[in-house]
């Protein structure tokens, strides 16, 4: 019994995972709200670099790794983020007008989806490949939507664990505020989760083959 409350102990991880998540998402809500929303890419990509390193079990004060991270990615973070808005805002657009006008044809809904499905892919990866690599906006974008071809089947698997999770967020008062609460950092471990082996991998193949991979932070420490 006494083993289960100690250090190494499930209820001791659990505990220190849930404060975590807690810490991360009170970051992105503190960091989104300064600039009043137009910083919701800096501090989407503050999370991503402190769930990167999450994830491989590297992370120390998360507060302190939170704002260094927000400070290096201002310059990219402000547009990447806007411009991620600006695209899904345009889908959303797309199902109210399917829904509100009347006899809306059916390829206006599939257009729906599929602009969803693009930016999905042209986004989803884009936010941990800017916490991780120095290059410029458009080729983070284009890059994450190869990386989104190329893995289909992880990236489908990403999305839906997205969902459901997101689903199961909304599903009382309770969820929702549990939601509120670590919701955030949720997603943004999924995605860290299923980016950095794809990370690993393709490091790894541009190196046999040759290849300049973009400069990996972990490697200057």
């Amino acid at each position: 019994m006494m083993k289960a409350f100690s250090i190494d102990g499930p209820i001791y991880k659990f505990m220190t995972a849930i404060s975590s998540a807690f810490l991360l998402t009170l970051c992105w809500l503190v960091g989104t709200l300064i600039g009043l929303g137009t910083t919701i890419g800096v501090s989407t990509v503050a999370c991503c670099d402190v769930g990167l390193k999450m994830v491989e079990g590297k992370e120390g004060y998360i507060v302190r790794q939170y704002i260094q991270a927000y400070k290096k990615n201002l310059r990219q973070g402000i547009p990447l983020g806007i411009i991620a808005l600006v695209a899904f805002y345009t889908v959303y657009l797309d199902f109210e007008i399917f829904i509100k006008i009347e006899n809306a044809s059916i390829f206006l809904l599939m257009w729906g989806f599929l602009s969803c499905a693009i930016f999905f892919c042209c986004f989803v990866y884009a936010f941990p490949l800017c916490a991780r690599y120095e290059n410029t906006l458009m080729n983070t974008i284009k890059n994450s939507f190869r990386i989104s071809i190329r893995y289909y089947g992880r990236t489908v698997l990403m999305a839906i664990c997205i969902v459901v999770v997101i689903l199961a967020f909304q599903w009382n008062l309770t969820t929702m505020l549990i939601g509120l609460i670590i919701g955030p950092a949720a997603i943004v471990t999924i995605i860290c989760g299923f980016s950095m082996p794809i990370f690993r991998k393709i490091q790894k193949q541009n190196t046999e083959d040759g290849v300049e991979t973009y400069r990996d932070e972990d490697s200057d420490q």
